[in-house]
């Protein structure tokens, strides 16, 4: 299997959940570190695993999220990463597979299934200053998901008139994955700006 580098400045974790009843909120997580095992002829043997820095969230709303830091969310000061490991488990066509992800918040680990789409690979240079230092082979996943926040023990809620709620329960998850060869990154010494 070749080992593929999650590349942290172009990796990103996306949710949304319903407000009030009637609308979107979304959220970022940024600093993600991980790793993929992945090899085309035998791409249903594919494994990846990494970790989320979880009090890096960022609505767009300093208050909010402070509020998801706290231990009525996310609970950073205890639970400052949230981790993953998962694999494909199907192949639906040419791009698109099924997986499943073990993925722990807050300490509580739940299987989730995902639904994985293969963006494509591109051969780029790696620069330092004006010299190439050689090509870097990259490659791009995006994995579709839902859960429930309540199954990790994520559990404020508020109530509003009518019988509604502030926050949604469900939350849907976007992950974008763009990974780099290891093979490519220790040949350029780009390795240097990738460790975890």
């Amino acid at each position: 299997m070749s080992t593929w580098i999650f590349e942290p400045g172009h990796t990103e974790a996306e949710f949304r959940a319903r407000h009030m009843m009637v609308t979107w909120v979304r959220g970022l997580f940024k600093d993600i570190h991980g790793r993929l095992e992945l090899d085309w002829d035998r791409c249903l043997d594919a494994s990846f695993e990494g970790e989320i820095d979880a009090t890096g969230i960022w609505t767009g709303e300093p208050i909010r999220d402070a509020h998801l830091r706290s231990a009525d969310f996310l609970d950073v000061e205890n639970h400052p990463k949230i981790v993953f490991s998962g694999r494909f488990t199907d192949r639906n066509g040419s791009t698109a597979f099924k997986g499943e992800v073990e993925l722990e918040i807050r300490g509580v680990a739940r299987t989730v299934p995902l639904d994985i789409h293969y963006l494509g690979e591109w051969k780029t240079p790696f620069w330092v200053g004006d010299d190439n230092k050689g090509e870097l082979r990259r490659i791009g996943f995006e994995a579709t998901a839902r859960i429930n926040r309540q199954d990790f023990g994520v559990s404020w809620q508020d109530e509003i008139p009518g019988g509604g709620v502030v926050a949604s329960n469900e939350i849907e998850l976007v992950l974008d994955v763009e990974a780099i060869h290891l093979d490519n990154l220790e040949r350029t010494g780009a390795i240097e700006y990738y460790r975890d």
